[in-house]
């Protein structure tokens, strides 16, 4: 697949981009990214895959908190081997609780404002507003000890958004807001990308993905799968059959129902024989299939789309190895 494009006026060669060249992490033995080679555009790219695929490793490697043992990074043509330049260039939200137990929300951000040596006018304006933007006031004064999931989740994007970066990082932003607040959120983000900033967001919802990004990577074994505008790899990824987990009463014989039929490519019967994952090239032709066997009297109790799942994409996209 050909690299990410992105529209707007000014050329390629022009516009500021997030470089890596042949980047390689290990720790210890266990590797934790494998000679990543990107130049990702601005807008909103979604790095996508599951536990353990490399996301993080990356991401933590584009903002400075470690270093690759090869190859080289350039975030805006900045080194993030120069951490004073890094931490006014970029946001980073991580998963992980960074506020001390005894600091409001209102405090961890305007403290974190501080350390960029603002006075603490400036930090308190700045810190009220990206937490305005995140709709967090009303709990702004609250200890962040006693927040929701979700508050949490805010506090630390407000707290990443707070110094206007260039570069926003963001891990698995989206979990545990509400419907409203994730609609604001995806708006923020998008507001963003388009001043020509960059947001960088991790995820393994190909939902969230599809509604959210101008671009996606997909990440496995610490290694890129593919990338490029999400249409692009949309495509890629309906090359492949689609998936079905059904759940029923006498999956033998379903299966044996569903094998004479020419769309389907595999079934997988699970131990149980309570049901099976069904790969099929039409899923118009799965549904109706799966109708006829309903007529005859067959009970089928349950049919979920697996094409949803990170994991199921990457057996598409690898063949099964991650």
């Amino acid at each position: 697949m050909s690299a990410p494009q992105t529209n707007g006026n000014r050329g390629a060669a022009n516009r500021p981009l997030v470089i890596c060249e042949e980047v390689s992490k290990f720790y210890g033995e266990v590797l934790g990214v494998n000679r990543v080679t990107l130049a990702i555009p601005p807008g909103i790219t979604s790095l996508v895959g599951p536990n353990g695929s490399g996301k993080t490793t990356l991401m933590n490697l584009l903002t400075g908190l470690i270093h690759p043992d090869r190859g080289s990074i350039r975030v805006r043509d900045i080194s993030p081997r120069e951490p004073e330049r890094m931490m006014r260039l970029t946001g980073y939200a991580t998963q992980f609780d960074a506020a001390p137990r005894w600091a409001t929300g209102f405090q961890f951000v305007a403290t974190s404002l501080e350390l960029f040596g603002l006075p603490r006018a400036e930090a308190e304006s700045k810190a009220w507003k990206a937490l305005e933007r995140v709709s967090l006031t009303d709990a702004a004064h609250r200890k962040v000890a006693g927040y929701s999931k979700g508050m949490r989740q805010r506090v630390r994007l407000a707290q990443a958004i707070a110094h206007e970066p260039d570069v926003l990082v963001l891990d698995e932003p989206l979990n545990g807001l509400d419907p409203l607040v994730r609609a604001e959120t995806i708006a923020m983000f998008r507001e963003w990308g388009a001043q020509g900033r960059h947001v960088i967001l991790s995820s393994h919802v190909l939902q969230e993905v599809d509604v959210i990004s101008d671009q996606v990577i997909l990440i496995a074994n610490g290694m890129i799968v593919a990338e490029g505008e999400i249409r692009g790899v949309r495509d890629e990824i309906s090359e492949h059959p689609s998936q079905y987990i059904i759940r029923c009463r006498d999956a033998s014989r379903i299966a044996s129902l569903l094998f004479n039929e020419d769309h389907i490519t595999e079934i997988k019967l699970n131990d149980d024989r309570l049901g099976m994952l069904v790969m099929t090239r039409s899923r118009e032709d799965f549904s109706r299939a799966l109708g006829r066997i309903a007529l005859d009297g067959h009970v089928i109790d349950g049919v979920i789309p697996a094409d949803e799942n990170v994991d199921a994409l990457y057996e598409y996209l690898i063949g099964g190895g991650r």
